[in-house]
């Protein structure tokens, strides 16, 4: 490049990686952007850098492209992303890797199944929308806090029947609803749930899993007529 070619974005992904044709999952490029966040929490990158590589992350399709995006952060906030396992993603997950963020843009995102919960999860949904579903999640703490934030997009939030919830989240030219069905439990987990919804909407609901209702239906059945 001779030195009056106009400059180039702020960032490019590097595409000299060893396996440059090899296509990024979804996990991957969440695992990328969570190890985004912690370097820009930890002063490594600004905010400006930090909004270039994580559109960048998003839109990437090969893990070349991902790798190139933390190669220049120090080990201990980027390491590159695990290999695929060659078995097809399961329809609900049950990794126990934890992530503490969920983007639906345009688009949706999903954290269900036997997943690992954060202390601190959030999601957004911009123009997208989400599920967090913690009814089968793995509870490392005694409290959860989950923090919405909802832009013309929607999401929902499952909790077990028997878990504390407390929802602080305000609405505007919205709704931040929930369903307070159920009996918490002494020792059960406590879920807080805060945050925002601007022309969309947030709905936290207790709910049994499946099986489980069709467990207490089963017994209703069985009982002898009164």
């Amino acid at each position: 490049m001779t030195s009056g070619d106009p400059q180039g974005p702020p960032y490019t992904a590097d595409m000299t990686h060893d396996v440059p044709q090899t296509r990024a999952s979804d996990s991957e490029r969440e695992e990328i952007a969570e190890l985004l966040r912690t370097a820009v929490e930890d002063g490594r990158l600004d905010a400006g850098e930090f909004r270039d590589r994580l559109d960048t992350a998003y839109a990437a399709r090969t893990r070349g492209e991902l790798d190139a995006l933390v190669g220049d952060l120090s080990p201990a906030s980027a390491s590159a992303p695990s290999a695929p396992v060659a078995d097809a993603d399961p329809p609900h997950p049950t990794s126990g890797r934890s992530s503490g963020f969920g983007l639906g843009l345009f688009g949706g995102f999903s954290r269900r199944g036997g997943w690992t919960v954060p202390q601190v999860f959030t999601g957004v949904a911009l123009m997208g929308g989400g599920l967090i579903d913690l009814r089968d999640a793995r509870h490392t703490r005694g409290e959860v806090r989950v923090r919405c934030v909802a832009l013309c997009g929607g999401i929902e939030v499952l909790v077990p029947p028997r878990a504390e919830l407390r929802v602080r989240g305000v609405g505007v030219m919205g709704g931040f609803g929930t369903s307070q069905e159920g009996t918490p439990e002494p020792g059960a987990p406590c879920v807080v749930v805060t945050g925002l919804a601007l022309w969309g909407g947030v709905s936290v609901r207790r709910k049994a899993r499946r099986d489980d209702a069709a467990r207490l239906d089963g017994a209703d059945n069985e009982r002898p007529a009164a």
